[in-house]
């Protein structure tokens, strides 16, 4: 036989679930109420178009930009007049510049690989200089390049139909 106090504990529990529902939908309300006003406080509001004005437009309002420091404000810091001098800023030898021909231009100049098979294999190379090796489908009459390094192949089949366009990007040698 079950005691008197399990009895009394088994019909006490479906009265405490109860009591706990009523308090979570009623807490869950509150706090739905709450992070409604709470929103309402945080969210910023969208700029007029008076606040979005630019520099000279504020200063015709009475609205001044701080001024820019003449003197240094740090110990690490150098003078304006000697801040942008020294190699890193000087442009003396312009062939050692940024080159003309980008990479781009570069890899448009190396001439299509042609073959005979309809799915080649491009590692870049193999080795440290290389990358993952992918196939490249060849079936297509269009020039496939490899998406890593950029190498381009063509299968010997479609060869008149590439030769026949007016400009290839790549040479075909």
């Amino acid at each position: 036989m079950l005691s008197r106090l399990t009895t009394r504990r088994a019909l006490q529990l479906p009265q405490r679930m109860c009591v706990t529902q009523r308090t979570f939908t009623n807490s869950a309300r509150l706090l739905d109420a709450n992070t409604a006003a709470v929103k309402a406080e945080t969210t910023p509001e969208t700029k007029t178009e008076e606040d979005s004005l630019g520099v000279v437009e504020n200063e015709e309002r009475g609205l001044k930009q701080a001024p820019n420091r003449k003197e240094i404000w740090s110990r690490s810091q150098r003078p304006r007049a000697a801040a942008m001098t020294g190699p890193r800023f000087e442009q003396t030898d312009f062939s050692l510049q940024p080159q003309a021909q980008a990479a781009i231009e570069l890899i448009h100049r190396k001439p299509v690989a042609w073959t005979h098979d309809r799915v080649v294999a491009c590692d870049g190379g193999g080795g440290p200089a290389g990358h993952p090796r992918i196939f490249i489908n060849t079936d297509k009459p269009e020039i496939a390049v490899c998406g890593y390094c950029g190498n381009p192949f063509a299968n010997e089949h479609h060869r008149e139909h590439l030769e026949s366009l007016p400009q290839p990007s790549y040479p075909l040698a």
